[in-house]
């Protein structure tokens, strides 16, 4: 599964990699438990959903 992220103040959604994303979610939520919430960023976004976990939203690249 591929996923997009977009900030707030951002117009185009970008690829990212799981890397990418637990520095986004360490950035956004301190010290949570960053695979718990990657999980659940995953499961959320499998239907077609948008989530947004503090300034930054999440979705699953539509190009897949």
């Amino acid at each position: 599964m591929k996923i997009q992220t977009r900030y707030n103040y951002e117009k185009l959604w970008a690829p990212t990699s799981q890397k990418d994303i637990f520095k986004i979610i360490e950035e956004e939520v301190g010290n949570a438990d960053i695979e718990g919430v990657y999980a659940y960023i995953k499961e959320a976004i499998k239907g077609g959903k948008e989530i947004s976990v503090g300034s930054c939203k999440f979705r699953i690249n539509k190009k897949d």
